[in-house]
C-alpha cells in the first residue's frame, strides 16, 4: 500500500467520474485513499459483498463478472488504466452485483464508500459526477448487448480494440488483457471463434502479437466495422 503521487493524479483525472471535479474536490475525495498493488488472480470483492468502496485502475487489468446458479461465469466488464468501476454500487450503499478480480498484476486506487458519502455532502458536484458515470456504464452495457445479438465476431473484436485505442486515425499499438480466453468470454465468443475473428482482422491491418494488437490504421478499422454493420443489416443478423 502506498500514497498517491502526481503521476497517479493525472491518471485519476482521466476517469469520467473524477475528471470533471475541481482540484479541491478531487483532493478532498482521494486524501485518505491508498494505492494498492495486487497480483494476478486477486479477488477484490465478491458478488453479494457489502459495497464499501469503488476503484480506479492505475495499471493492469480488472475483470468484473457474475456467476450464475450453475457456476457459469459471465464477464460484464474489463477495466484498465484510467477507468473506474463499482462506483454505482458504492454510490447506492448496497451490495456488489458482481465480483471483481485482477487478471494481471494491478495497481488500483480504492476509495471508501464512507468517504464518498462524506464528500458528496460537502461537494454535491461529486454526486452529479457519479450519476453521469453510472449513466455512461449503462449505455456501455446496452451497446454490449447489441453487439452480442447483432454483430459478427470480427466486428465485435474490432469494436473492442477501438474502445481501447486512442482517439486517433493512424497506427497504434493496443495492450490486450492477459488472457485471450477472457476477451472471448467478454465478447460472448468461443476461443476458436476468437481465433477466426483475429485472422479475418489481419486482412484489415490488425496483427496480434502476444498481449498486443498492432493496428495499421484506426480509420481503416473503423471503416471495417461500419461495412460489417451494413452487411449484417442487409442479411438480418450476425454470425
Amino acid at each position: 500500500m502506498s500514497q498517491i503521487d502526481p503521476s497517479d493524479l493525472k491518471i485519476i483525472r482521466q476517469t469520467p467520474i473524477l475528471g470533471g471535479l475541481s482540484s479541491e474536490a478531487l483532493t478532498n475525495l482521494v486524501r485518505d485513499a491508498a494505492v494498492m498493488r495486487h497480483e494476478q488472480g486477486y479477488l477484490l470483492f465478491s458478488q453479494g459483498d457489502p459495497a464499501d468502496a469503488f476503484y480506479v485502475v492505475l495499471g493492469g487489468w480488472i475483470k468484473v463478472y457474475r456467476l450464475s446458479s450453475s457456476g457459469a461465469e459471465a464477464v460484464v466488464g474489463i477495466f484498465t488504466r484510467g477507468q473506474s468501476f463499482a462506483e454505482a454500487a458504492a454510490f447506492t450503499g448496497g451490495v456488489y452485483p458482481a465480483s471483481g478480480e485482477a487478471v494481471t498484476d494491478v495497481r488500483i486506487l480504492k476509495i471508501s464508500a464512507r468517504r464518498l458519502f462524506e464528500r458528496i455532502t460537502a461537494s454535491p458536484e461529486i454526486g452529479l459526477a457519479m450519476l453521469a458515470s453510472t449513466s455512461q456504464h449503462l449505455h456501455l452495457l446496452v451497446r454490449q448487448i447489441e453487439a452480442l445479438k447483432a454483430h459478427t465476431g470480427a466486428q465485435r473484436i474490432a469494436e473492442f480494440l477501438l474502445e481501447l485505442a486512442p482517439d486517433e486515425s493512424g497506427a497504434c499499438v493496443v495492450e490486450l488483457p492477459y488472457d485471450k480466453a477472457l476477451i472471448a468470454a467478454r465478447l460472448g465468443m468461443k476461443p476458436e471463434s476468437l481465433s477466426r475473428a483475429f485472422h479475418k482482422l489481419k486482412n484489415h491491418g490488425v496483427d496480434i502479437r502476444q498481449r498486443h494488437a498492432d493496428i495499421r490504421s484506426l480509420r481503416e478499422l473503423r471503416e471495417f466495422t461500419e461495412k460489417e454493420r451494413a452487411d449484417v443489416m442487409r442479411e438480418g443478423g450476425g454470425d
